[in-house]
């Protein structure tokens, strides 16, 4: 799927697969996530990024394996839109240093999400901790259930651009030859497996914790 069908993840019944790697004709490599989570609404998830997330033993929790360390710039209470996730974290064994600057959903989706009451997405660049450079573009699109949340996890990566404006960085990395070498199809298996386990241990213990932060919080203003 190229990202400009975006909006398709809100009719997920029309996508061709839920999960799996694909590599595009332009060379940029999608890997789609689907991982279903009981009792898990999609405001807790957004709960989690915008509100309760802020140390590395929060990120750990996440995935005690791979998730290593943890800090935020430009972070505003409430939000996590227009801030910097800074991470240290292996997918595949191979650690990564990464800068993830979250945007706001009418970035990537317009008006579209308006289609889906209750439907929440975290959409974000991802790139280089260490340079000034990104890499992709990523979406958690949390669904409304019955049961609780599909949330589908979306990554394109080859889509480069230049954080300090270096042209030649953006025409050299967005060039189709120079995508597939660079995002390889093991590398998206690898992503894939990891972000499934991310979201999956997040599943496990998500409900039990809003509620306890809830329950925390209303006490405080009583």
């Amino acid at each position: 799927m190229q990202f400009v069908q975006l909006s398709t993840l809100l009719s997920p019944e029309k996508l061709p697969y839920p999960s799996g790697v694909e590599r595009l004709a332009d060379g940029v490599l999608h890997v789609a996530v689907l991982t279903r989570m009981p009792d898990v609404s999609p405001r807790m998830i957004e709960w989690w990024f915008s509100e309760y997330m802020e140390t590395t033993e929060h990120y750990k929790r996440w995935h005690p394996r791979d998730h290593l360390w943890m800090s935020w710039e430009d972070k505003q209470p409430h939000t996590h839109v227009g801030a910097k996730h800074l991470v240290h974290e292996r997918i595949g064994g191979k650690l990564n240093k990464l800068r993830i600057t979250f945007v706001p959903p009418e970035e990537y989706f317009r008006d579209a999400l308006e289609e889906v009451p209750g439907a929440v997405a975290i959409c974000a660049r991802a790139g280089l901790l260490e340079r000034p450079v990104d890499l992709g573009r990523m979406v958690h699109l949390a669904l409304p259930r019955r049961w609780g949340c599909e949330l589908h996890s979306r990554f394109w990566l080859g889509y480069v651009s230049s954080r300090s404006g270096t042209r030649l960085v953006e025409t050299m990395g967005n060039l189709p030859w120079i995508r597939r070498s660079q995002a390889r199809i093991s590398s998206g298996r690898a992503l894939l497996v990891h972000c499934h386990e991310e979201m999956t241990t997040l599943a496990g213990f998500l409900p039990d914790l809003y509620a306890s932060e809830s329950r925390t919080r209303e006490t405080l203003h009583k």
